[in-house]
């Protein structure tokens, strides 16, 4: 019997040669192509990051399409998750396939759904096409792709050149290179390496080879994952911060000058800042439930609406199609903002913080100080907790009683559910549990007045919830 197969919160993903085969992504591709053929979708387009397997795995995926005469265009070399969907926009295609798998660990790939609006399907398409997975892919041999070529149903295209004509169009990148002064990029193996040479040649590169190994390194854009590109900024004081995206290149992390990391709650913050304070734009708010609630109340500062989501930036993406949105985000680093597509991508968000920068001369750190002289000062922190399933199950389960009256000296206020469970402390001090939609992990997360404070609240939770 064939093993079911499941899309998380961004998509199937599963580890090579395990459950993510050849014969796996036939089935996957199948039920894609019986959903175009439903919804009268005739083109698509792919491509593939810079793992394991990626060219494979396109081709297989074009080749089952081709099969079902869908038109593929498929992206010549690695490329981006932002610009397969910048792509379905320019090319006026109904679909987007990505073969990757994010932010996990290189043994993994996986296989992700961009809808016409250039951003992610929606939950409801992406049940629908799930359903529709056959138990083994019933076609008994694949077209080969010069037969594809032949009958026009397969075209190499550059989505690459693509994006990087839309970014030159969008940025002043002269006044960023004069202004932001010399920064840092990791690139963590991923596929936003060559754009980035291109748009900022003169950043100090790290880990921009292609290497689908990675260095046995999860490209997860968090500090624990980053500490070369840290200390590089600290030993070299003419670097005026650093930039680091994710496998895909849809994820962000930052640095200021002084080396230390700057995360998606900051960014979202900063964001918001320039975009409605400096340039004077206006729109909603969106952001997911981990979060820091910083952000709703600067958007009531601003009187602006906002929105909470579920976690996952395809609730965010949905809200964009249908909404005015200035800046969505959510915890991991997927952020995006009005007058891009509808989807996370952290070169662009790295660049519209160095516009900022360069703007009005401020440092990351003179930002961060800008939103704190706004919000007030915070931190965040986030454990990522490997547990067996059976404590998880019991977590899980004495969450949902609301067992749990205090972690330590922590007494617990109230309780939210809107995804996972947060415990308000009160004092804008809060943790929240969740069990991840893409691994077997238990996430917990914290907001305090200091990172000291986040890691007490943090101790203080797992030590209660692992007795």
């Amino acid at each position: 019997m064939a093993i079911p197969i499941k899309f998380g919160t961004d998509g199937w993903r599963a580890i090579i040669a395990d459950e993510y085969t050849v014969e796996n992504v036939k089935r996957v591709a199948e039920a894609t192509a019986l959903f175009m053929k439903k919804h009268k979708m005739k083109k698509v387009v792919i491509g593939h990051d810079c793992r394991f397997g990626g060219k494979l795995f396109t081709a297989v995926t074009a080749r089952v399409l081709g099969h079902y005469g869908i038109k593929c265009h498929v992206a010549e070399g690695f490329v981006s998750t932002p610009m397969i969907s910048l792509g379905v926009v320019k090319l006026k295609a109904d679909l987007g396939i990505v073969i990757t798998a994010s932010h996990n660990p290189p043994s993994y790939n996986g296989y992700k759904l961009k809808a016409s609006y250039g951003g992610p399907s929606s939950p409801s398409d992406i049940t629908e096409l799930e359903a529709l997975i056959p138990e083994t892919c019933s076609i008994p041999s694949l077209p080969p792709l010069n037969e594809l070529v032949d009958r026009k149903l397969f075209q190499d295209v550059d989505l690459e050149g693509m994006y990087l004509k839309h970014a030159r169009k969008n940025f002043d990148l002269k006044l960023i290179k004069a202004a932001a002064g010399k920064v840092a990029y990791d690139a963590m193996y991923g596929a936003g390496q060559n754009v980035v040479k291109k748009l900022l040649p003169k950043c100090v590169f790290l880990h921009c080879d292609n290497n689908p190994g990675m260095h046995g390194q999860a490209p997860e854009p968090i500090h624990r994952n980053l500490t070369l590109l840290s200390e590089t900024i600290k030993k070299n004081p003419k670097i005026t911060g650093g930039l680091a995206t994710d496998g895909d290149a849809d994820r962000i992390g930052m640095y200021d000058e002084d080396g230390n990391f700057v995360d998606s709650h900051h960014i979202l913050l900063i964001l918001l800042l320039y975009l409605h304070k400096y340039k004077g734009l206006s729109g909603k708010v969106v952001f997911t439930f981990s979060v820091t609630d910083k952000l709703k109340k600067m958007a009531e500062k601003f009187g602006l609406p906002y929105e909470i989501t579920k976690v996952g930036f395809k609730y965010i993406a949905e809200i964009m199609t249908k909404e005015d949105v200035l800046v969505g985000g959510e915890e991991s680093g997927g952020l995006a903002v009005k007058g891009h597509i509808p989807e996370r991508d952290g070169v662009w968000i790295g660049l519209m913080v160095f516009e900022f920068m360069a703007r009005t001369g401020k440092t990351v750190k003179g930002l961060v100080q800008e939103v704190y002289d706004e919000v007030g000062a915070f931190a965040f922190e986030r454990d990522d907790l490997h547990i067996t399933e059976s404590q998880k199950v019991t977590v899980v389960d004495h969450c949902k009683r609301r067992a749990y009256t205090a972690f330590g000296k922590y007494k617990i206020q109230s309780v939210e559910d809107l995804d996972g469970w947060k415990f308000v402390f009160g004092d804008e001090k809060w943790v929240m549990i969740r069990a991840s939609g893409t691994e077997p992990v238990l996430r917990v997360y914290a907001q305090g007045p200091s990172l000291a404070e986040c890691r007490a609240m943090l101790e203080a939770t797992k030590a209660t919830i692992l007795q």
